[in-house]
């Protein structure tokens, strides 16, 4: 059993003293309480509240795998962090297929993370690191944008023909998702594993009449997710170096389909991900749409500083529903964007049990999820 405080907060932090009981116990008076309370509360905790309240931390962009080495060579390859992914792909393909697949046999973890880069190439690159990584990847069947298994792992898997999409969806995972689970789910539950879910929204987008090789889906885990509902998921600084990911992300799909338009799903942590970045998106990202968001840093869509229509969907039975939407002192993501004052156009979550099956087969907003990724609706008059 948990020590209960006599506000009826919870220390979900046993055994461990000092700061990460005070933090645990400070976020459970932000979601109790909001923050304009706890902020009061916070000046009797310092010394810990003067890092809890902290602003946001600038985006740090990890390299990928073998990046000291291909910065190192001497045909003065395009950097993997800050080099733009249009002249990315500009220089291989002035390179030639046979070079091609040379940098991608020697520098497989750069290659297959190079945004920008050929999608066969970055294929071929992620099946090399996949296999030597061993267990339990290098039997997986797929096709992956994206591998690398350092710390919680990054990961992104595309259904569908990505060569020849005219339209891309991109799903963007929350809290407690890593590469280990990935597959299987968290906890071990498959309705909350982001390959699964962006495997029924390709299915469910497949029966409203896609055609395999003229729309994608992507289940993208490009950036080292909060570990679950704690201090990290509270806060942006996660966000931020999320959102920067996402932006290379996109901008490589649009250097290799740039006539594709772009869908991105938000769920949970990952709206705020997506939240934070929309103001950097290009045109082509036509629609956003979020299920069960604790907020996307803003309190209106018109201050996302993006073209794109905004979608939201949140269970009535989603304990999300209870944190509060406010933004103060680096905690808080602002108006939840299924409130009626924030402006997204909001559709069905009737038969949404909790927080983890939006996306699950025959439910309602599984059908409007993939209604908005594959046509920008979510199939209701007026919509």
């Amino acid at each position: 059993m948990f020590p209960v405080y006599a506000d009826g907060t919870v220390d979900r932090v046993m055994k461990v003293d000092g700061p990460v009981r005070l933090r645990t116990r400070f976020l459970d008076l932000f979601l109790r309480h909001g923050a304009a309370g706890v902020a009061a509360t916070a000046v009797a905790m310092a010394p810990a509240a003067a890092t809890v309240l902290a602003v946001p931390a600038e985006a740090r962009m990890t390299a990928p795998v073998d990046a000291v080495a291909w910065r190192a060579d001497a045909r003065h390859l395009p950097d993997p962090v800050t080099a733009e992914p249009a002249a990315v792909h500009r220089f291989l393909d002035a390179a030639g297929p046979a070079e091609r697949r040379a940098l991608a046999a020697e520098f497989p973890g750069v290659v297959g993370a190079l945004d920008g880069a050929p999608v066969a190439l970055r294929y071929l690159a992620n099946r090399q690191s996949m296999l030597a990584a061993g267990a339990p990847y290098r039997d997986r069947d797929g096709q992956f944008l994206l591998f690398d298994p350092r710390g919680d792992g990054l990961i992104a898997q595309v259904f569908g023909d990505l060569s020849t999409a005219d339209r891309i969806a991109v799903l963007v995972p929350g809290a407690g998702d890593r590469a280990a689970n990935f597959f299987r789910g968290v906890g071990g539950k498959l309705f909350r594993s982001t390959a699964v879910q962006a495997g029924n929204l390709y299915a469910a987008a497949r029966d409203r009449g896609a055609v395999a090789d003229r729309y994608a889906m992507i289940a993208w885990l490009g950036y080292d997710a909060p570990d679950g509902i704690d201090l990290s998921a509270a806060r942006e600084d996660v966000a931020q170096t999320g959102a920067a990911t996402l932006e290379r992300f996109v901008a490589g799909l649009t250097a290799v389909r740039p006539h594709a338009t772009i869908a991105l799903v938000g769920y949970s942590y990952g709206s705020t991900v997506i939240g934070v970045a929309a103001h950097r998106l290009p045109a082509q990202v036509t629609d956003i749409a979020v299920v069960g968001s604790p907020g996307m840093g803003v309190d209106r869509a018109t201050r996302l500083g993006t073209t794109a229509r905004i979608w939201a969907g949140l269970s009535t039975s989603d304990p999300m529903r209870w944190v509060p939407g406010v933004r103060l002192f680096g905690l808080g993501h602002g108006r939840q964007p299924a409130d009626p004052a924030f402006g997204a156009r909001v559709f069905r979550t009737d038969d949404v049990v909790d927080h983890d099956h939006y996306l699950f087969p025959g439910t309602d907003s599984l059908a409007a999820v993939a209604g908005i990724a594959l046509l920008g609706t979510d199939g209701r008059a007026g919509s």
